[in-house]
């Protein structure tokens, strides 16, 4: 209903609000060409495949504990994997069926590494399970909301895939502004879009249910201003809700990464190593606000998500809603297969996204597109040395000096390229894009940060073996002591014996 009345209301609601306020801008930033070429492919269901492979970790944090056993019937939306601390989250099964195998799978990663899944056979039916959701989520208590939003496993669907919930803990009652981020800046996407295009309502709903368990007064849906219509539609969507606006910013790149938008939006820096909501804000994404409300509102867990699915070798682009634990290849045989063989295959978006190697790598929560680039977009130039033009620092949204950190990764200088701001790094590939001589900037980034890691893993698992060198020493010492202590007092026992038995025994005299 909403997309019939879309135009009218573009003639009357315009690009921004009456009394919107001005929009800051960040320096940097690139203008890539946006080929957005399925922004009017409507969303199509996608029934599940034969065989679901759902990864116990696909968030972040840490991964969750299987449930279920070989053999067992499950209905879609029972949980089959559950939370193991508090930055976790619970896995849903995606279809029903039965469990055929609790294994290692090809992960959705470059590396192509293994990693832990449930392997569910679809029977065919998709049948939910029951569940109950509350009359009126709004009249619960905002940790009863938090609860909900946990326990239907919701992420981050922007691509970070950070718990929902735990956002929801770590800025409840400490910030007064909820910041849906409805940017998409990445070329190709057109998931969130077709979101908010058809979905608007229940976006609009779920941005109620996060206010409500935040307790924060007002939400601004930040969105490039290449969206009208989905822009339209949500100020149409959020008519008797004052403290929702709907914000139109300027078309560029990396506006969608959460410290830039921000800046955009409120004029505030988030502090380095610091969270939005050290100033006061925090972030949602557009398509994890209508996670929220299937899930609290109709008590569905997320067990699908919207992917886009795109690039020259695709042979018909489309919007897809996809089972979590679908192969890449099926989303691909839905859109018609492969024209040719895909020079790239991408997870995600061409400045973000991971590239892949095996099409058996599953959807995850996580994934926002599905890219299999042909060779005429995939940049194939040799690298060149550096010529010292600059481009790369005008391109950098965060200030920092990517020449340097790159040249100091390169040298295997790590500490060099962190006093150059290498922790700052947001990695949105803007340096590279720009780079005239070819430079994986990025590359070296990642590399970087991982080493970086490996060292810190490295010196904690050395400082707890430290540590438990040193209580072993303590540990021997103090047995030692404890029985040259037991030795001494066994002696002094064993010589006060032969005291006592030595002294002669006195008879008392008899009185006259």
């Amino acid at each position: 209903m909403l997309q019939l009345i879309a135009k009218s209301i573009l003639g009357r609601a315009g690009r921004s609000e009456p009394n919107a306020p001005r929009f800051f801008r960040f320096r940097g930033g690139i203008h890539p060409e946006q080929r957005k070429h399925t922004c009017d492919a409507e969303i199509e269901i996608l029934p599940p495949p034969e065989r679901l492979y759902i990864p116990l970790l696909q968030h972040a944090g840490s991964p969750s504990r299987a449930l279920v056993r070989v053999g067992q019937h499950v209905l879609k939306g029972e949980l089959i994997a559950d939370a193991m601390d508090r930055v976790s989250a619970p896995v849903h099964a995606s279809t029903s069926g039965v469990v055929v195998a609790i294994s290692e799978h090809v992960a959705p990663h470059p590396s192509g590494l293994p990693c832990p899944v449930v392997v569910v056979e679809s029977d065919g039916l998709d049948a939910w399970c029951e569940t109950t959701p509350p009359a009126d989520p709004l009249a619960l208590t905002p940790l009863e909301v938090a609860q909900l939003i946990e326990r239907g496993g919701v992420v981050g669907l922007g691509g970070a895939a950070f718990p929902a919930a735990v956002k929801l803990r770590q800025a409840a009652g400490k910030v007064a502004t909820l910041i849906i981020n409805a940017a998409e800046c990445e070329p190709y996407l057109t998931c969130d879009d077709r979101v908010m295009r058809e979905r608007a309502l229940g976006v609009v709903d779920g941005i109620r249910l996060i206010l409500h368990a935040l307790e924060a007064p007002e939400a601004v849906i930040g969105i490039e201003d290449n969206k009208p219509e989905a822009a339209a539609l949500l100020r149409h969507a959020a008519r008797g809700h004052s403290n929702i606006r709907v914000a139109e910013v300027p078309t560029r790149f990396p506006t969608g990464s959460g410290k830039q938008l921000v800046q955009i939006l409120t004029g505030k820096e988030v502090p380095a190593k610091g969270r939005s909501h050290d100033v006061g804000v925090i972030l949602h994404n557009v398509s994890t606000a209508y996670a929220v409300h299937r899930a609290v509102r109709r008590g569905r867990p997320l067990v699908s998500r919207v992917v886009t699915v795109a690039g020259d070798a695709v042979s018909t682009p489309k919007n897809l809603d996809i089972p979590i634990g679908t192969p890449v290849a099926d989303a691909l045989a839905a859109c018609g297969g492969l024209r040719f063989p895909a020079a790239r295959l991408v997870l995600g978006g061409p400045m973000t996204g991971l590239a892949i190697h095996d099409m058996r790598a599953p959807i995850v929560k996580g994934t926002t597109g599905v890219l299999a680039l042909g060779p005429d977009e995939v940049s194939d130039q040799t690298e060149q040395p550096c010529i010292r033009c600059g481009r790369c620092i005008e391109a950098c949204p965060m200030s920092l000096v990517p020449m340097e950190m790159s040249a100091s990764a390169r040298a295997n200088q790590l500490e060099a390229a962190v006093e150059f701001g290498l922790s700052d790094c947001i990695e949105c590939g803007s340096c590279a894009f720009v780079c005239p001589s070819n430079i994986p900037l990025v590359n070296y980034f990642t590399y970087a940060k991982g080493e970086l890691r490996a060292q810190a893993l490295d010196e904690r698992r050395s400082e707890r073996l430290k540590a438990r060198a040193s209580a072993r020493r303590e540990r021997l010492e103090r047995e030692k002591r404890e029985k040259a202590e037991a030795a001494k007092a066994a002696a002094a026992a064993r010589k006060a014996a032969r005291a006592a038995k030595a002294r002669p025994t006195l008879v008392p005299s008899e009185k006259p």
